[in-house]
């Protein structure tokens, strides 16, 4: 506790972190757990036990800790209480509140558990304004705006509303000065504030403001890359993880094989794989061989039966039963948990034996069910793929790869999206592979037009996203592909 000159002290307010739960023991022990993370007493006291019961219910300040302590086993037991305190905030079990009088004025979340997990304080440098930090984010969580940055493992809550006008006057910069203005405090107690911002990397000082922009390493790093990064990575914080099946309990899971109610669908010939293993190169040869290549043979266009055998090695799936109540399936190439949330979509434009237009591919079927007919959309779609690809003519398949993010973060937590890129990573290389073998003409692209694919599709871009894109078509049989780009 430290107080300000001429006004209300400053004091300091603890709970038990909102992830966490208190449990009773049958032999008397009380288990601190959140989600991987425990911690056990095992034969706590009268005094220790109503301390963790009243910090697991609400706000307890050190002069009510005394009090409880006191009151229930005397002064003598109140510096062991304290001293357990100290050990739950080391170890980050416990958020901690700034207040003066009976005003909070924000909240300390640490994300992190475990010693060490707090960061280094970092006190604010007198007579220097400081600068919302570029990779900070604000946002809603459990009814408080919430300020946060993937260089902390600590977060800021805006107990008091007027916090959130000190951060936005903090776009150009404040001073304690600014900050005891808008918040109504003494200059000491704005001081504490300004730490505590500081310490979480909410703020920065000018010098530390250029460096996030201008100095490597992290000016290397978008804030939504570094955000997606530290998020989806265990470690650093201690944040849910990995297959929590977090919606079980809400909603339903996907069936494996999409839905569709859009009419007759076309049914695919299926491949000899037997007699093609019997004439294709070794395996070893068709990785050396991978190459992107930007030059379709338009005098000889991809014919329907090779586009359904490259579709069928790619990505026909078959089921493989239930896992977690979900169903799961078996492809050619790993997806997580088998949960197979890819889709495949080719935009034909130049196919012989089928007619242009958008398609879906019914991977558990083997079918292309038609989805919409050439329009504005597709010619847009079909620009940016050819500028993607650097392509000198039009690509004559597009095949556009969504994501069910349904079916995957019904499972997932906290690493689903980072998931969903690394399994179309895998999908791409499963492409230029079987592409390579059949002798066609594959290329990636970084990017794709996910406007103009949903505008096409009709897809909501929050239920089936385009995720990535990825070119087919015939290959010349003459002269050298033409390679670039991606290799």
């Amino acid at each position: 506790m430290s107080g300000t000159v001429g006004g209300p002290p400053i004091q300091e307010a603890y709970r038990l972190r909102r992830d966490a739960e208190l449990r009773l023991g049958e032999d008397g022990s009380l288990t601190l757990r959140q989600t991987r993370f425990q911690l056990t007493l095992e034969r706590p006291g009268m005094g220790r036990r109503a301390l963790l019961l009243q910090l697991a219910a609400d706000w307890v300040s050190d002069v009510e800790v005394g009090r409880l302590i006191s009151g229930l086993e005397g002064e003598s037991r109140v510096l062991a209480a304290q001293l357990l305190l100290r050990r739950l905030l080391a170890h980050s079990w416990l958020e901690r509140r700034l207040q003066v009088d009976d005003r909070a004025l924000l909240d300390l979340v640490p994300t992190g558990l475990g010693r060490g997990s707090l960061p280094e304080s970092r006190p604010h440098t007198p007579g220097v304004r400081h600068r919302l930090s570029r990779f900070a984010t604000l946002q809603h969580e459990e009814g408080r705006l919430v300020a946060a940055s993937p260089l902390s493992t600590l977060t800021v809550g805006c107990a008091d509303v007027a916090l959130g006008a000190v951060l936005v006057a903090a776009v150009p910069g404040v001073g304690p000065d600014t900050v005891a203005r808008t918040l109504g405090v003494r200059p000491a107690a704005a001081g504490r504030v300004l730490d505590e911002l500081v310490t979480a990397r909410i703020l920065v000082t000018e010098a530390e403001f250029e460096a996030e922009c201008d100095d490597a390493p992290l000016a290397y790093w978008s804030p939504e890359e570094l955000r997606l990064h530290h998020r989806s990575r265990a470690g650093r914080h201690a944040l849910p993880v990995g297959g929590t099946y977090r919606m079980r309990e809400r909603f339903a899971p996907q069936p494996l094989r999409r839905p569709y109610d859009g009419g007759r669908a076309i049914d695919l010939p299926l491949p000899d794989l037997a007699t093609i293993a019997k004439v294709e190169p070794a395996f070893s040869q068709i990785v050396a061989e991978r190459r992107s290549v930007r030059e379709h043979d338009d005098g000889a266009p991809l014919p329907l039966e090779r586009l359904a055998e490259f579709l069928y090695r790619s990505q026909h799936t078959s089921a493989a039963g239930e896992a977690g109540g979900q169903e799961v399936g078996h492809r050619p190439y790993p997806g997580g948990g088998g949960v197979y949330e890819l889709e495949i979509y080719p935009l034909v434009a130049r196919c012989a034996g089928l007619d242009p237009g958008l398609y879906h591919y019914d991977a558990v079927g083997h079918r292309l069910e038609p989805v919409a007919a050439w329009g504005a959309a597709a010619d847009r779609l079909l620009a940016y793929a050819r500028a993607a690809g650097a392509m000198p003519r039009p690509p004559q398949t597009v095949l556009v790869v969504t994501a069910r993010v349904q079916r995957l973060m019904w499972k997932y937590e906290g690493m689903s999206y980072a998931m969903i890129l690394k399994d179309a990573g895998v999908l791409t290389q499963q492409m230029y592979l079987v592409a390579t073998a059949m002798e066609l003409a594959p290329c990636a692209l970084g990017a794709g037009d996910s406007q103009a694919f949903a505008e096409l599709s009709g897809l909501d871009p929050l239920v089936e996203p385009s995720v990535a894109d990825f070119l087919l078509g015939s290959r010349r049989a003459a002269g050298p592909p033409a390679t670039g780009g991606r290799s």
